[in-house]
């Protein structure tokens, strides 16, 4: 793997920053597939199977969105932090020249991809996505947040250690920006039924393969259903076995692999 930055003349995700420095991992070749982490970012769900079956026609760009891991930091996660990073992700294309890529996205990742292509569709090769959210409010979710926001040291040995070699001294900070910015979402959400795309996911017109575990913790009920009925072209795997990360679970890692290989060949 290799490992470099770019410069972004700005990001959303850091106003009135220029330029704001972007970290990137890269693996293999061919067609590029740019991955999107989650909230907690990279390290603690690696994509490290997948590039190793994939790697032969696969181009992996998996950068680091600004505040995680060797990117330039921010202080606040902002209720529309999601469409600030679908645009960021557009603007880390533009920095690597690349016209077009299919797109990677785990739980925030997932929901950046959705935007990413709702906004520039003709960029967009095709979208899996992964452990994705559709609700803005969550209470099955909201005691996690908090613990997120006031508490992040709760979250597991193993999680804590891998959150601060990947993030630094800033680990806490970052993991409570994003549990606020979540209980933010549910608390200004117009209603129970209100979803993260601004009504607007069955507009979506590029190929999308939804992949879910069927225990993810962080899902509500019927959320995976409305889901799936806003984007009703999308291709769904559903793992009986899969928590909140398929891709990189051992009892889901070989078959989530097999599934999206499939789906981008």
């Amino acid at each position: 793997m290799v490992e470099t930055d770019v410069a972004l003349p700005s990001s959303p995700l850091v106003p009135g920053v220029s330029p704001v420095r972007v970290h990137v991992r890269e693996a293999g070749c061919g067609r590029p597939i740019l991955v999107l982490h989650g909230g907690w970012g990279y390290a603690i769900y690696p994509f490290d199977d997948q590039m190793a079956a994939l790697g032969a026609r696969r181009r992996f760009l998996i950068p680091d969105r600004t505040g995680y891991g060797a990117s330039d930091p921010l202080d606040i996660q902002r209720t529309d932090f999601h469409q600030r990073a679908a645009e960021e992700s557009l603007g880390v294309l533009d920095a690597l020249a690349i016209d077009r890529a299919a797109l990677w996205g785990h739980s925030d990742g997932a929901v950046i991809a959705l935007r990413v292509g709702l906004m520039a569709p003709h960029r967009v090769e095709a979208i899996v996505a992964e452990a994705a959210h559709f609700f803005r409010r969550k209470p099955r979710s909201r005691a996690f947040f908090e613990t997120m926001r006031d508490a992040p040291e709760r979250l597991g040995d193993r999680v804590v250690a891998t959150l601060a070699r990947e993030h630094g001294a800033r680990w806490r900070s970052l993991i409570a920006t994003n549990g606020d910015a979540w209980l933010r979402i549910a608390d200004e959400a117009s209603s129970d039924a209100a979803d993260l795309y601004d009504g607007r996911l069955s507009q979506l017109a590029v190929r999308t393969l939804i992949v879910h575990g069927a225990r993810d913790p962080r899902t509500e009920p019927g959320e995976l259903d409305a889901l799936r009925a806003a984007i009703p072209g999308a291709k769904a795997a559903i793992l009986d076995a899969g928590g909140h990360s398929p891709h990189s679970e051992p009892a889901t890692s070989e078959e989530v692999t097999r599934i999206v290989s499939e789906f981008l060949r």
